[in-house]
């Protein structure tokens, strides 16, 4: 039960002997990660503090420890080229934690990630998809098409990554004793778990099916890294699990876009809910409300799907925390996209603290 990683998943860090690489690296290794190693050019050979080979380059990390996701903690400077250095070792699922990633770097990126990926270009705010103007069948058409033929998925910049949740098996105090294992059982009586965590996100407050009330679990995509945790949270609370949870990241051009995630929870059968976290700036949310109308109405989306919208006090033109958290349009608004999700049917929260419930009252449990 997941989407994009699961239990099995074989992961390295990109500049894992860096301070923010070697903290998170530990982090996720604790939680039950499959870390196989790291790179750091120059460092070739040796081993980091929890005895994790280093490697020069991604392609012979890929090539020792067949390695398929990354988590890239760099410099800003160099986090463009991380990317494209792990795509052309061929990794499939590549998050960017970094901050700060210059946004003509990231421009270049996806072009080329793109034109790797076989699609036809990008718009502003990550989506792989020329949505303006389209009708809503063309959107729908065109993110199962993207899904379909992707070989690389990039996740962020800018971003606190994804984890899919595993049982607590255990303390979380290190390698021998993680916080969730492969193949064991979850302390409620679950069937065989394991999870994966790749990213900064805090590990214990996520929830495996086995564990949750109510047997459901919910899958969450947002831009905003706090907003996911606190989310995470409130649906734990309310007795739900979550299938997967991904961090889009906050940057005006980045990788996965909330209607492409939209389409891998829609196609899990093991996601019961849709969680959708989106904030001020960009086209994304708008378009993923004509996603939903549209896919609602095909009958390839049957689930329900709750929202929240941040920045509804934020004045026009002023940049709210995140780089594309910036209105430049009337469609930027948060009422805006407020108003085109209630249209397609969508569940919206008005405020941080219902998203849990908002998500609850969507899938009939509240």
């Amino acid at each position: 039960m997941a989407v994009l990683v699961n239990a099995e998943t074989r992961v390295i860090c990109q500049g894992i002997t860096g301070s923010f690489g070697a903290v998170h690296t530990k982090g996720c290794l604790h939680y039950g990660t499959r870390l196989m190693g790291g790179v750091t050019p120059g460092k070739g050979g040796t081993k980091d503090a929890n005895g994790l080979p280093i490697f020069d380059t991604v392609d012979q990390a890929v090539k020792a420890t067949g390695a398929e996701a990354t988590m890239i903690f760099v410099p800003p400077a160099f986090a463009a080229d991380a990317i494209l250095e792990a795509a052309d070792a061929g990794i499939r699922v590549i998050c960017c934690i970094t901050e700060g990633v210059p946004v003509q770097d990231m421009v270049r990126t996806r072009a080329v990630l793109d034109e790797m990926n076989g699609s036809g270009g990008f718009a502003p705010g990550g989506s792989a998809l020329q949505s303006g103007g389209r009708h809503c069948t063309a959107l729908e058409s065109s993110a199962t098409k993207e899904s379909a033929t992707r070989r690389f998925t990039l996740i962020g910049p800018n971003c606190p990554g994804i984890i899919t949740p595993g049982p607590k098996t255990g303390g979380g105090e290190g390698p021998s004793d993680p916080y969730t294992s492969s193949g064991k059982r979850g302390l409620t009586g679950g069937g065989p778990g394991g999870g994966c965590k790749i990213g900064i996100m805090p590990g214990y407050i996520h929830t495996h099916v086995s564990e949750a009330k109510t047997g459901k679990s919910v899958g969450i995509v947002s831009r905003s890294g706090t907003l996911t945790y606190e989310a995470v949270w409130q649906t734990s609370r309310l007795g739900l699990a979550q299938s997967t949870c991904i961090g889009i990241g906050g940057d005006p051009i980045r990788g996965l876009n909330h209607i492409e995630c939209l389409e891998l929870f829609a196609q899990d059968p093991d996601t019961h809910g849709i969680l959708m976290i989106g904030e001020i700036g960009g086209s994304d949310e708008i378009d993923a409300a004509k996603w939903v109308a549209a896919a609602r109405k095909s009958g390839r989306l049957t689930k329900p799907v709750a929202a929240f919208i941040a920045g509804r006090t934020a004045p026009p033109g002023k940049r709210m925390g995140h780089a594309g958290a910036i209105i430049g349009g009337a469609d930027d608004t948060a009422d805006a996209k407020i108003k085109a999700l209630q249209e397609a049917g969508v569940s919206v929260a008005m405020s941080p603290a219902d998203m849990g419930s908002a998500m609850a009252k969507a899938m009939g449990l509240a």
